[in-house]
């Protein structure tokens, strides 16, 4: 079966109440999982939003919060760190981790950097995208790497569906459904989407998200082409 993993990250702004529809309607639309993202300002300074970045960033101070959410809405959540520190107050929650692309492309060269290697340091399952194939590291028997396309928005022409032969699954940044469908018909075992609440508000991530009738839509597309290929 394919995994849908719904991304939220930064999406929900730092409102709980928001957080914990979003996670519902995830759950609603079929998603498998939620995933969040955790920051601290070091890692975020040179972007423009930075107070709104770490305003949504999962902490120490409000893990226990997230955590209770996920589990009174009975859905597995997950996390991308983006730096060292955070992997030690993320490990007793997590059941396993994401490694971001600008991280994952350093793994693939060989260049492990030292959150990637605090990461692997855990023993759980990872998933990690990058755009580069990960022909190297199929002896890591509990990593999966997802093909993306590190561009906010990609077009679905860039994508190349042929490379999906080497991965495990698809993180997608296209606004268009056909590209993680088209994933799915391609052997991603695993999708990963940006989930907005409203398209006509800002969040950061809007541009590269679906909303809940788009996210419906896909697991919809999805559990169909399942059905066809059995």
């Amino acid at each position: 079966m394919v995994e849908v993993v719904s991304e939220i990250g930064i999406n929900w702004d730092g409102d709980f109440e928001l957080l914990r529809d979003m996670i519902n309607k995830s759950k609603d639309a079929g998603c498998d999982a939620v995933k969040l993202q955790a920051f601290e300002r070091a890692t975020c300074n040179n972007h423009p939003e930075t107070d709104r970045l770490l305003s949504s960033s999962v902490t120490q101070n409000n893990i226990e919060k997230i955590d209770e959410l996920a589990k009174n809405i009975d859905i597995e959540w997950f996390c991308t760190p983006m730096y060292s520190g955070a992997v030690e107050f993320l490990e007793p929650f997590l059941k396993r981790f994401k490694i971001r692309e600008i991280d994952a492309r350093e793994l693939v060269k060989g260049n492990n950097t030292e959150l990637v290697d605090r990461i692997l340091e855990t023993k759980k399952p990872i998933i990690a995208s990058t755009e580069n194939i990960p022909i190297k590291h199929t002896d890591i028997s509990n990593l999966k790497w997802l093909y993306c396309i590190p561009k906010y928005p990609c077009e679905y022409t860039e994508i190349d569906f042929e490379k999906m032969k080497f991965f495990d699954g698809y993180s997608n940044h296209c606004p268009s459904i056909s590209a993680p469908v088209d994933a799915v018909k391609n052997g991603a075992k695993i999708i990963e989407v940006h989930t907005t609440s409203d398209k006509t508000k800002e969040f950061i991530d809007n541009n590269v998200s679906f909303d809940y009738n788009e996210l419906t839509q896909l697991v919809e597309e999805i559990r169909m082409i399942e059905k066809e290929l059995r």
